[in-house]
């Protein structure tokens, strides 16, 4: 069995700590079991090593959340690159034709498909496991898990099953329903009714033989090799896998998860989970009731007296909201679209901290650069800027068109635009980057080689 998970999203949900870069299940602001911070991308890694499912697992993602993937799980880690964001059908079957024509995986072989940002416990994964047998039993073309509802919630989709009744309590030994159909977010007194018919809420967990969607996509004209489907990517309809493929298949069954399971996807819902009510730097009087603060920023951050508000600060923005209409967010900045101010990459992470545009049309934007010890930036140039380094913190080797340097705090690096560079962190280092030039874009980056080791290869060093 493989597993995929799915680590996408537009990053607005969580304003203004996600952005593009950042998306929500990259935040660190849950709590592992040594209560050390940890976010939904690592809590849930941690929990498919508990159950041994990691040496089996690959993760879905666009290029620009590749490198926080590797910086907070592994370096090592399977990472399944999407060309651009198109929805779960397409990501999907983009997975599928890298298991089949990259990995050589076995058309026989059932692939499950799993959101990377579901609050879940261990038990879920045991039941994920369990599709895979029901499956051969059933010789269904699609398996899902249905979460039993515990309120008439209107933000889900809900699975209507077809068949013999199970126990809400779970006392049922069925394990596993016929599908009969599908109903998105119904109104209150709609989804009363369908939990009365032993209705579940669908939680995003496919299951399937590699052949039924292999199958599928040549019927639909898709190309089933990954480089072909790749170049072809931008060609694809952006629709869910839902609609695609699940909603229009024959044969389909859920087996019934009565477990842990939250989409904590707004403030409101993962502020629900956070242990502290502060985090950053601020006040937080006594009086205030159900009233959290996560800033980012140096400047503190004072709340009085507040009540069921969020109060959220980062380089990217400020947010206020009353917890009940933070999930406005994302149609509240839906017209909104702004360079991400703070990034994680593999070697570490960087802050804007300044920006200006000129009337002559020059740009000028400040870094503050992190990188770990014993990690690089990548050996390239820039065509359309120049940059200074003002090193604060630590020492490192500067390469700087095929010669390398030792530099400190207080010493300063001048790199002219189309000057190949690098810097390797001897210690952890901190430093302050400069760019200046009439188009500042992080597009503008033409890199010769990604490692250090390769660097050196190349007899760029001594």
């Amino acid at each position: 069995m493989k597993l995929v998970l799915l680590s996408g999203g537009s990053g607005k949900r969580l304003w203004p700590l996600s952005n593009d870069s950042r998306s929500k299940q990259f935040l660190k602001v849950l709590e592992n079991p040594e209560g050390e911070l940890e976010s939904m991308v690592q809590r849930v890694w941690r929990q498919l090593a508990a159950v041994d499912l990691t040496d089996s697992t690959y993760l879905a993602t666009n290029r620009s959340q590749v490198e926080m993937i590797h910086n907070q799980l592994d370096a090592d880690v399977p990472v399944i690159v999407e060309p651009e964001r198109r929805d779960t059908f397409p990501a999907i079957a983009l997975a599928a034709s890298y298991l089949y024509s990259m990995d050589s995986v076995s058309l026989d072989t059932v692939v499950a498909i799993l959101p990377v940002d579901s609050y879940v416990d261990e038990v879920y994964f045991q039941t994920v496991q369990q599709l895979e047998q029901v499956l051969h039993e059933t010789n269904a073309n699609i398996a899902l898990i249905g979460v039993v509802p515990n309120y008439p919630a209107e933000k889900y989709g809900y699975i209507v099953p077809n068949g013999p009744e199970f126990s809400v309590a779970g006392k049922s030994e069925t394990k596993y329903l016929e599908v009969s159909h599908f109903r998105e977010k119904p109104n209150k007194e709609q989804a009363e009714l369908l939990i009365q018919k032993n209705s579940l809420w669908n939680c995003g967990v496919f299951a399937f033989r590699l052949q039924y969607l292999i199958d599928f996509m040549i019927a639909k004209g898709l190309p089933i090799h990954y480089e072909e489907l790749c170049k072809q990517y931008k060609l694809l309809t952006k629709i869910s896998f839902d609609y695609e493929v699940v909603e229009k298949a024959d044969n389909v069954v859920v087996v019934p998860y009565d477990g842990i399971w939250k989409d904590l996807g707004t403030w409101n819902t993962l502020t629900e989970e956070m242990r502290n009510h502060q985090m950053g730097s601020g006040i937080v009087t006594e009086d205030c009731d159900n009233t959290h603060l996560i800033n980012e920023l140096d400047i503190p951050v004072t709340v009085i007296g507040a009540t069921n508000l969020v109060i959220v600060a980062s380089p990217d923005g400020i947010l206020v909201s009353h917890k009940a209409e933070s999930p406005r967010i994302k149609e509240v900045l839906n017209h909104i679209d702004s360079r991400p101010m703070y990034e994680e990459r593999r070697w570490g992470h960087y802050r804007v901290i300044d920006y200006m545009k000129y009337i002559e049309g020059n740009e000028v934007l400040t870094k503050r650069i992190f990188i770990h010890a014993g990690k690089n930036i990548s050996y390239h140039y820039h065509n359309k800027r120049s940059e200074i380094w003002t090193m604060i913190n630590g020492e490192a080797t500067v390469i700087i068109n095929e010669k390398s340097y030792q530099v400190r705090a207080g010493d300063v690096v001048r790199i002219p635009e189309g000057t190949k560079h690098s810097i390797f962190a001897d210690s952890d280092v901190e430093f302050i980057e400069v760019q200046s030039g009439m188009e500042l874009v992080e597009e503008d980056v033409v890199r010769i080689c990604l490692e250090w080791k390769q660097i050196a290869l190349h007899q760029f060093i001594g």
